[in-house]
């Protein structure tokens, strides 16, 4: 059974900065790209951050700059650097495999909430 579980999220003025962490089941982490996904209320979930298997990024442009994904092949855990927040960047953080339809398939974990106050 694939099990995602995410952590770190919390609440943080503008400005602030978290680290968000993922622990992935080998199944859904090994050899396989990851990334983080949001969601806001009202809105469909968007990718945040991607990392290849070798440690290759990218970002959404909303996020560059600000964010910075990581990753620990030895322990299947994916990091979310979070600095220079802002109001927008609230949102249900998830991680879950690089490619969509994989991550659909695997399911979703139960995210972690981030709530940045102005």
């Amino acid at each position: 059974q694939v099990q995602l579980v995410e952590s770190g999220g919390g609440l943080v003025q503008a400005g602030g900065s978290l680290r968000l962490s993922c622990a992935a089941s080998g199944s859904i982490f090994g050899g396989n790209a990851m990334a983080w996904y949001r969601q806001a209320p009202g809105k469909q979930r968007e990718l945040v951050a991607y990392i290849t298997s070798g440690g290759s990024t990218n970002y959404a442009d909303s996020v560059k700059g600000r964010f910075a994904i990581s990753r620990d092949n030895a322990k299947n855990t994916v990091y979310l650097r979070m600095n220079s927040l802002k109001p927008e960047d609230t949102a249900v953080y998830y991680c879950n495999a690089g490619d969509y339809a994989i991550a659909t398939m695997t399911g979703w974990g139960q995210g972690t909430q981030v709530t940045v106050s102005s």
